[in-house]
């Protein structure tokens, strides 16, 4: 049996860089409980505090291996910054710099390539207003073409350009992408585009006649959104209860 390498980064950085591996990791662990991770694939990513370096997952582990400590800081040139046996996914490199580059907001990235969202993403008309999730999500929504994989240095200015200043990003044919000022906010607005996009699916292949919100609500839904999911009231509200949520499941990420 593969063992793991026993890393312990804790007292070689700074305390509010330990408290963010701490979220990310649990971050990673919550992904893989909710099934929206793909073996080894897809990323989420976090900046340091104070620099423009991120942290993301050690490719070949699977998220529910990760841990605070295994983490890869790089820096947007893609340097490994920490002593680390592990390497990164270079796709995910190209698609996390590119946002953590141009958006200063940004501080968690979360990209997934769930049923769900791919399916979504793949429909010509995308989301559509069926849901209150998909509310939550719809002001604030941006599409992406499909490019093959994210390995071309290229594609990061169109990756900068379909976001440009919205939280939540579709890639066609691929998945989706949230941002958020903290983990926990990014990882609200996945679970809110995750939902919508499974009940929209489920009315889809019911055939039943819908009904769709009318646009004068989303755009009223787009001001209210910005107080329930947003700040205290959001991410930051329900991400202790999802920390503690991660620790009950295994408490080994913390380490």
């Amino acid at each position: 049996m593969f063992e793991l390498p026993v890393i312990d980064m804790q007292a070689q950085v700074p305390t509010d860089e330990w408290r963010l591996r701490v979220d990310l990791a649990a971050c990673y662990r919550l992904v893989a409980h909710f099934g929206w991770d793909d073996l080894i694939y897809t990323h989420i990513s976090a900046r340091v505090p104070g620099s423009h370096h991120f942290l993301v997952n050690p490719f070949g582990l699977t998220f529910d291996e990760i841990t605070a400590s295994s983490l890869v800081k790089v820096d947007l040139d893609g340097r490994v910054l920490n002593d680390t046996p592990f390497s990164f996914n270079p796709a995910g490199f190209t698609i996390h710099s590119a946002i953590h580059e141009a958006r200063d907001d940004a501080r968690c990235v979360l990209h997934l390539h769930t049923n769900a969202t791919i399916a979504v993403a793949t429909q010509k008309a995308g989301l559509l207003p069926l849901s209150q999730f998909a509310l939550f999500s719809l002001p604030s929504l941006g599409y992406h073409a499909y490019e093959g994989l994210a390995v071309n240095p290229d594609e990061k200015r169109r990756l900068q350009e379909d976001l440009g200043s919205n939280h939540h990003l579709l890639l066609r044919n691929h998945g989706a992408l949230t941002v958020g000022p903290t983990v926990g906010d990014a990882f609200m607005r996945m679970y809110d585009l995750q939902r919508a996009c499974e009940i929209q699916l489920l009315l889809l292949a019911s055939k039943a006649e819908t009904v769709p919100v009318s646009a004068a609500i989303v755009h009223g839904i787009a001001q209210q959104a910005g107080v329930v999911h947003s700040g205290t009231t959001g991410g930051c509200k329900n991400w202790p209860a999802m920390l503690r949520k991660a620790y009950r499941l295994d408490p080994g990420f913390a380490a």
